[in-house]
């Protein structure tokens, strides 16, 4: 089970994104389980850590931090949708010439933004900070783990999809549109990421679009129906 503080994560890890299969038998949000744990984890005595991390891995969870961990100079960093897609649009008009890597987070700040976390995400920014003066810059390599470089790497490239065109036909398009405003007025509108979809919009054109599958409801309104 992986623990996620994202929906992407939720879709690309139940969905097996670049892979042939997907590598998780089902996905829990940081929101969910935190409060759960919390008083559990109060009561421990032994700790057993259960993974080695340094500053540079630390660094990953916030915008900027792979391409810091790269230790190169030309790179370009950008947290937030808006800003992602303008980066993406500059790329393809041939004006980022003299940058040797793009990072782009569609949450901001990065992961530590993701809606379905439980922190301000620059208050989580401010104790990543704090941590890392403590710890070694690296822990551990790829070399570690005793696999192959090739164990790293997609399996299969992902499909673009064009996620701002319904159908190629017209007709279609409008039918889906119908259909998307019908599977909206039945949902609470609080874009709050339960359910895998960034937003209560794209879980209806998900609907209408059969990715997710007929029948399957929106967690806050089945749960609102117990």
């Amino acid at each position: 089970f992986f623990i996620s503080p994202c929906p992407a994560k939720v879709f690309s890890l139940k969905s097996g994104f670049g892979v042939s299969q997907p590598l998780v038998d089902g996905v829990l949000a940081v929101s969910d389980i935190y409060f759960r744990l919390l008083s559990a984890m109060s009561k421990l005595d032994d700790v057993k850590p259960l993974s080695k991390m340094g500053a540079t891995g630390l660094n990953w969870s916030a915008s900027g931090g792979e391409a810091v961990a790269l230790f190169r100079d030309k790179y370009l960093a950008a947290d937030g949708i808006e800003n992602v897609i303008n980066v993406l649009r500059a790329l393809e008009d041939s004006k980022l010439k003299d940058i040797d890597f793009i990072e782009l987070d569609g949450c901001i700040s990065g992961c530590v933004g993701g809606v379905l976390n439980i922190e301000n995400p620059f208050v989580a920014r401010a104790r990543l900070r704090a941590l890392r003066r403590y710890i070694p810059v690296k822990c551990n390599t790829l070399a570690d783990e005793g696999k192959s470089l090739k164990y790293y790497c997609w399996e299969e490239e992902p499909d673009f999809k064009d996620v701002f065109r319904l159908d190629g036909s017209r007709a279609e398009a409008l039918s889906k549109m119908i259909g998307i405003e019908k599977t909206l007025a039945d949902l609470p509108l609080i874009d709050c990421g339960l359910c895998g979809a960034p937003s209560c919009r794209a879980f209806a054109e998900d609907v209408v679009n059969g990715v997710i599958p007929s029948g399957v409801e929106c967690p806050k309104v089945k749960e609102n129906k117990q």
